[in-house]
């Protein structure tokens, strides 16, 4: 109980404090625009590596799969879902990452006990 009155109390403070808050956001906002994060399909036959402001940045694929992509339409198929994949895990790496980058700062702001999968900051996740 005490530890969300101390937490609401930071809140407050913060919120006076809109030099910090903004100071915070910009910190935030340079780390995701930094980061980078991969994933990958069919145990890295295509690789995809993505920004921590979720843009796809490259996507690598196999030779090998490459060559198969121009001779039949069922490796082609399978290139796609690949690549799919692999965007996939690289986004979702991505979101955690960027979940672990806010809440190191909101734990630096003495806000570590908000919750961050729900309310009104739910939404800054994705």
């Amino acid at each position: 109980m005490f530890d969300k009155l101390k937490t609401m109390q930071a809140l407050g403070a913060l919120m006076k404090n809109k030099e910090q808050l903004a100071q915070a956001s910009e910190r935030v906002k340079a780390k995701l625009e930094a980061l980078r994060v991969d994933g990958q399909g069919g145990s890295g036959a295509c690789r995809a590596t993505v920004s921590g402001t979720m843009k796809v940045l490259d996507i690598t694929m196999d030779p090998a799969l490459l060559a198969g992509m121009s001779v039949d339409e069922k490796t082609r198929e399978l290139a796609q879902s690949l690549i799919a994949d692999a965007v996939n895990d690289a986004m979702k790496n991505a979101q955690e990452r960027a979940k672990e980058i806010i809440a190191k700062e909101m734990d630096e702001l003495g806000l570590g006990d908000l919750d961050l999968g729900s309310g009104a900051l739910s939404g800054l996740l994705g």
